[in-house]
Formats: structure tokens, sequence, C-alpha cells
């Protein structure tokens, strides 16, 4: 069957390879909010959870073109933080800051505390958008903690800090072969990827 366009609302590389390399058994073509010509489309994410903030997103893009989109938001929660950085995950250490910057900020606030004690979570809506307007949401999550110090060479954002429960390793010691099986966004882009089956009518691979 011909392959469906789904653009993502998003002009991140590594964000936009990483669906790409999940959903690669559909027959779906993934293009990057950059390919329909609106990298420079910024949505102001401005509500309060991060479901708020995907719709938002993709709504904002299924406006201006006819096609199928996705959006993403992404939030790492610290427990001890009362659940911060959260939604403002992206820009913890202030607009426009760096991944470096929030990592760093993070380690911070969270200087005086022991390993045990620096559980957190990382949390990814994804919410799809068809032609017609109707939209679904998906949850994904991931269990670890932080980490002391950055430690690993791949990935992006608090992948250096983040230890997955269950390996001992942070997200960037992983790399992207794992990571991709075992992510937040891994595991919100497979109940995405149920969720096509059904809203493409889309036979089982």
């Amino acid at each position: 069957m011909s392959k469906i366009d789904i653009v993502a609302a998003s002009g991140n590389k590594y964000k936009i390879q990483e669906i790409k390399d999940i959903l690669k058994d559909l027959p779906v073509n993934i293009l990057s909010k950059n390919d329909v010509g609106l990298g420079n489309l910024e949505t102001d994410e401005d509500k309060d959870t991060l479901e708020g903030n995907a719709l938002k997103k993709a709504v904002e893009i299924s406006r201006k073109i006819d096609s199928v989109v996705i959006a993403d938001d992404t939030g790492l929660f610290v427990d001890k933080l009362d659940g911060r950085p959260g939604v403002y995950s992206s820009r913890y250490a202030g607009e426009n800051s760096t991944y470096e910057e929030n990592n760093k900020k993070l380690l911070e606030e969270l200087k005086d505390l022991p390993q045990s004690e620096r559980t957190a979570k990382f949390k990814t809506v994804i919410a799809i958008v068809l032609r017609d307007g109707s939209y679904k949401t998906v949850l994904g999550e991931c269990l670890g903690s932080i980490g002391l110090e950055p430690k690993g060479e791949n990935g992006f954002g608090y992948d250096p800090l983040f230890i997955v429960d269950g390996y001992n390793k942070t997200f960037a010691e992983l790399g992207d072969e794992i990571k991709n099986k075992i992510s937040h966004r891994a595991d919100a882009l497979k109940k995405l990827k149920n969720q096509l089956k059904v809203m493409l009518e889309v036979d089982e691979v």
C-alpha cells in the first residue's frame, strides 16, 4: 500500500530520527515541520500539562497543512523536586537555555541528595491529529534516577544524567539502539503505532 505522510511537529533531528526508527515497519513517511515549510513556526508551550502542550502543537500545524500530524511533549519529573522540571524541562534554566545549562541547574538543585533519593521518571505524551480534526493522545514513561554527574556521549537533553532502572547506566551511555527500545518516547511511540493501525486502518505488521 502507498505510504501515508505524517508530519511531526518538530525540527529536532534526533527526535525525528527516533520516530522514524520506531515506526519504520508501518507504511508511513515521517516528515519534519521543516520538510513542509513550517520550520519557523514556534508554538508557545503555555499549557500546564504535557498533553496540553502536545495537542496544541499538533493542532496548530494541522490547521496549516492537509496532513496527519503528530506532536509530543516530554518532561523529566524528579520526585524530590515535587515533579520539577516537568513541563519546563526544555527551558529549566531559562528561555533558550542549552542542554548543558539545564543539566547544571538540575545537578545544583540535587547536590546534597544521595543517589538513593534522586528518583525520577521521564514522561512523553504524543498527540496525533487526523485530517478530519479527530485526535488521540498516548503516554509513555521510563523510570530511573538522576546521576551525580553527566556520563556518556550519546543522546541529548538530560540523557547524560538519567540512569535507567534495571540498567545502571544513563541513556547517553546506553546508545540509541537500546534507548529506542526502552525509553519514554519509545513507550509512547509503541502505543502510537497501535493507535495509527486503528486510526489509519493499517493492517497488522
